[in-house]
């Protein structure tokens, strides 16, 4: 069964900081770059689109949090991100 975009776009949630902490913890955060539509990313994930994966990783775009970005989400635990989850990961962008 191929997943659409409009069918992710319908899953995206939103979520405190302090709710993801644990999905940090195990490996599991991927960052969203905000000029990015977090649906079509997680169709790039879903659909294991590595060239367009590969040039997002390559552009900063997508990838693990930095050590500097946790530093900053965890004095604010109550930040808000649009989430998607996208076994076993879950795409987070700042909102």
């Amino acid at each position: 069964m191929t997943i659409t975009r409009e069918e992710l776009a319908a899953q995206i949630d939103e979520a405190h900081w302090e709710w993801l902490r644990a999905h940090l913890e195990r490996g599991g955060i991927i960052v969203v770059d905000r000029g990015l539509d977090v649906a079509e990313v997680g169709l790039k994930i879903a659909a294991d689109d590595t060239a367009a994966i590969q040039a997002l990783l390559v552009g900063k775009q997508l990838g693990k949090p930095s050590a500097e970005q946790i530093a900053a989400w965890d004095t604010d635990p109550s930040l808000r991100f649009s989430t998607l989850i996208i076994s076993p990961y879950v795409l987070i962008q700042e909102q």
